[in-house]
């Protein structure tokens, strides 16, 4: 199938979130496109976490409009759309703070991710006729190719919390990709890596867009990170977008300058 890489899967508009008398989120506007990957950058507090719980169901936004758009599928309002709705709907993400189930081992972990796709409800699982069983080993076979994907196969059958930190951050990466996302939100994958990890991740993130043909929107502090993989990037401060362009526009922007990249231009 022909994919329109100009078509825009994810759009939020106007997008603002309050905290009783605290503005968290003023009037952010963002879209990514099929296939792209876009960084949403910024310093600490600047509401980017704030921003993917507000387009991932766990906050409903105080004002403004997100829609999806997927390549195959139509287009939804998200707004008010709860968690797992949404993973439903095509969009998974990871989180800052690793949360995989630790004394799962790695293919349960992912095996849990493929659950959103399964038909066999409850009561199949419980009766477990000749369908159900099926797709339990259609549902263990495919788990196990997206761990090989990884680079996680040697560890498919250890409890995910035995799993070395950056391994971790490829199981979850995993989970997420067994919901069959069309897009997916990435919360600083790289927090804790060394440079070598970081830079596996790199590769890793650019595979997955060109092979399993996800677009990838990514928080992300590590700058070179940043700047060697992201097509567009997004600058928030204080819960306003302050800048949007290429890594070359926004490494020259004396806004971004300024807010982040001074302060990060040496490190």
């Amino acid at each position: 199938m022909h994919r329109d890489t100009n078509k825009t899967v994810l759009s939020a508009t106007g997008l603002s979130k309050n905290f009783g008398g605290i503005r968290a989120l003023h009037r952010v506007d963002l879209t990514v496109r099929d296939l792209e990957i876009v960084a949403l950058i910024g310093p600490n507090g600047a509401g980017k976490t704030t921003f993917f719980n507000c387009i991932t169901g766990i906050y409903s936004p105080t004002e403004g409009d997100i829609n999806i758009d997927p390549p195959e599928g139509v287009k939804k309002r998200i707004n008010g759309k709860k968690p797992n709705i949404i993973t439903e709907l095509g969009m998974a993400r990871t989180f800052q703070n690793i949360r995989l189930f630790p004394s799962m081992t790695a293919l349960e972990n992912v095996m849990i991710g493929r659950h959103c796709r399964m038909k066999a409800g409850i009561l199949g699982a419980f009766l477990r006729g000749p369908g159900t069983r099926r797709e339990e080993e259609e549902t263990i076979e495919t788990s196990y190719q997206l761990l090989k994907k990884m680079g996680l196969e040697r560890y498919v059958n250890e409890e995910a919390r035995n799993l070395p930190y950056g391994m971790q951050r490829r199981l979850e990466i995993a989970r997420a990709l067994a919901t069959e996302p069309f897009i997916l939100l990435l919360d600083e994958p790289a927090a804790g890596m060394n440079p070598q990890e970081t830079q596996a991740l790199t590769e890793l993130i650019l595979k997955i867009r060109d092979e399993e043909q996800k677009a990838i929107l990514l928080i992300e502090h590590d700058m070179k990170l940043v700047m060697n993989l992201s097509e567009r990037i997004i600058v928030m401060e204080y819960g306003r977008k302050i800048a949007e362009g290429t890594p070359q526009q926004v490494r020259e922007n004396p806004d971004v300058i300024r807010a982040y990249l001074g302060v990060e231009a040496d490190a």
